[in-house]
């Protein structure tokens, strides 16, 4: 019998699919603008209106993909929605406090009197940087399974240090391509920097990952699932090092590959993702719920897929076009 012909088979698996994509998407598109928040500090005062301009088109945009993941989360599998979000009350607070920071700050920083632009400059690095610790704390429990317990929330805390880092990483990655001149220059420097908190951030999800249980263990190193497996970890080791090497290149005169370090580091998250989403199959609560065991009936996970079969070409129509539209270096900043 064909179980992937059962509906209580195939549908779960393929929300699941839908949330993972939506969460991948959410990362590298808003890491890249919410690491431009955290690199804020760094910038004067002219360079944060050129920052601010590069994400001006994409940043609410690009938090559509976190709603979306989020409600996949709710109405296809609501028992694990609701020991998930339980669990995390208070950083997933947090992360809401400073999205909503940093969505005021990001349009009232333009309309404020010149005095006092420097104050919603702040709110607007502390509403990213909330958001950025917020997230990475929650990615640090998770990978541990929920469980909360000294060590657990020291390496909690260790990643959310280690995704910021990286966060800013991208940010700065993406300001390469977005910007010329000296503010380009700055721009690698700050991604020459973060680098290693990259890799140490990837290293500490990588290692613990097959430790917080034999089952997940087992998957990595057993035969012969590891000879398709070893791949993924040299793949990621080689895309590390052309990263570093191609920030020891630019910039270029004619701004050739200026490009790149953001592609190559979209497909370093990717990878990275690739490994979590193996390790964790098929639970949707680590080592608690899977995705079959939390997950709505067939019947209604069905009308829910009709939904999203319509809602999602929207959003990924629209988000192509203003990337499409929008394309190029980033302009002055206006709002006019």
């Amino acid at each position: 019998m064909n179980t992937f012909g059962d509906p209580a088979i195939w549908l779960p698996l393929a929300f699941a699919g839908l949330m993972g994509l939506s969460i991948l998407i959410y990362v590298c598109l808003d890491g890249f603008d919410l690491g431009i928040g955290v690199l804020f500090p760094f910038a004067t005062d002219a360079e944060k209106d050129r920052m601010v301009a590069s994400i001006g088109p994409f940043w609410d945009a690009n938090e559509t993909w976190l709603v979306l993941a989020i409600g996949i989360l709710l109405v296809a599998f609501p028992t694990a929605h609701g020991v998930i979000l339980t669990t995390l009350y208070l950083p997933v607070a947090l992360m809401l406090v400073g999205l909503i920071l940093r969505g005021v700050a990001f349009e009232f920083r333009a309309k404020a009197p010149a005095r006092r632009k420097r104050l919603w400059d702040f709110s607007f690095w502390i509403g990213s940087l909330m958001a950025s610790l917020a997230q990475g704390f929650m990615l640090g429990l998770y990978v541990m399974g929920l469980a909360l317990t000294p060590f657990t929330l020291v390496f909690a805390t260790i990643t959310a240090v280690f995704l910021t880092v990286a966060y800013s990483f991208i940010g700065a990655t993406w300001m390469i391509l977005k910007a010329e001149g000296d503010l380009q220059v700055k721009a690698i420097k700050w991604a020459q920097g973060g680098i290693w908190g990259v890799v140490l951030g990837l290293g500490a999800v990588s290692l613990a990952s097959p430790f917080v249980s034999t089952r997940i263990f087992d998957k990595w190193f057993t035969l012969p699932e590891l000879y398709f497996l070893v791949p993924l970890p040299l793949v990621s080791a080689g895309l590390i090092f052309l990263l570093w090497r191609l920030l020891r290149t630019l910039p270029r005169e004619s701004d050739a590959l200026c490009a790149a370090p953001f592609a190559v580091t979209i497909a370093l998250f990717t990878l990275g993702f690739i490994g979590m989403a193996y390790s964790f199959y098929p639970y949707v609560v680590p080592e608690r719920l899977t995705i079959y065991e939390s997950a709505s009936a067939p019947e209604s996970l069905m009308i829910i897929l009709v939904g999203t079969l319509v809602v999602l070409p929207m959003i990924i129509g629209y988000t192509v076009l203003s990337y499409v539209i929008f394309r190029g270096k980033a302009t002055e900043l206006r709002y006019y």
